[in-house]
């Protein structure tokens, strides 16, 4: 840390110590731990939004709003007798140090992985070891319950994979996603009408969680971030969603007037403008 960046997260400090001091402010110093969890969320999904945009002047803007959650978050802390924000600093880069040291300890002969693969897997047999006194599984504690559902996927199998537990290449998990979607067609067959689907519809979940499931682990193996993707994905159904709706629009037509194939003809015009074709 350089002295720009010391001072930078001094001040930061400051700031939280003055807002919960006796001259404060009355909205903050009410606040409390509970309160801080919906508000450190919020902003770790700003920050990600502004990833997914790349958008860095207002990525700068939304990582120093989560800086200010957790210094806040730790000057409360504090308050509490627990620990002060230098505390994590500290405990985070002594973790880093121990959990690279084909980094950090190259002079000790430490063998440098071959890739990242071979970095990752290294990763999370060092974890193991170091919780293997407080744990039962691997697993345990491998995700947070606020944690969305998919990234908790991609997770759980990267930390299985990290001890040998894997498909042996991405084609092996492209037959399980196969062989899943194979699974819910058959439960979804004999569903017929709305009573059918509806007294089927907690096999259909397992089903269909089995696929998604399978899916994450296509997308680890293929090396891609599954909810950065499906947020991708996201931003372009608004994005060609917002045409079809400019292109009603010229039309003098409405949504709730137009028909599916004057909007999936619009559809397609966008994809196709996407494409340069």
């Amino acid at each position: 840390m350089n002295d720009r960046e010391r001072e930078a997260f001094d001040k930061l400090v400051q700031v939280c110590r003055r807002l919960r001091g006796p001259d404060g402010c009355p909205w903050d110093r009410e606040q409390t731990l509970p309160d801080l969890r919906a508000y450190l969320l919020e902003e770790a999904h700003e920050v990600a939004d502004a990833i997914d945009r790349a958008d860095f002047p207002a990525l700068a803007d939304e990582l120093g709003d989560l800086l200010f959650q957790i210094a806040f978050v730790a000057r409360l802390s504090e308050e509490a007798g627990e620990f002060s924000a230098a505390d994590p600093i500290a405990r985070v880069a002594a973790k880093m140090i121990a959990r690279h040291p084909h980094v950090f300890d190259q002079e000790r002969g430490e063998v440098r992985p071959a890739d990242a693969r071979a970095v990752r897997e290294a990763w999370e047999r060092r974890k193991l070891e170091e919780n293997s006194g407080s744990r039962r599984s691997l697993l345990d504690g491998a995700t947070a319950a606020s944690l969305p559902a998919l990234v908790a996927a991609y997770r759980l199998t990267q930390k299985a994979a990290g001890v040998g537990f894997d498909w042996p290449d991405a084609g092996a998990v492209l037959a399980k996603v196969d062989e899943e979607l194979s699974e819910l067609k058959v439960e979804l067959a004999p569903a017929g009408d709305a009573g059918g689907l509806a007294s089927q519809r907690e096999q259909l979940k397992s089903e269909l969680g089995d696929l998604l499931f399978a899916l994450a682990n296509l997308a680890r193996h293929l090396e891609i971030d599954p909810e950065a993707a499906l947020a991708e994905a996201n931003l372009k159904f608004r994005r060609r969603f917002a045409a079809v709706e400019s292109g009603l629009e010229e039309r003098g037509r409405r949504l709730g007037e137009a028909t599916l194939t004057e909007m999936d003809e619009l559809w397609e015009a966008e994809k196709r403008r996407e494409r340069g074709i």
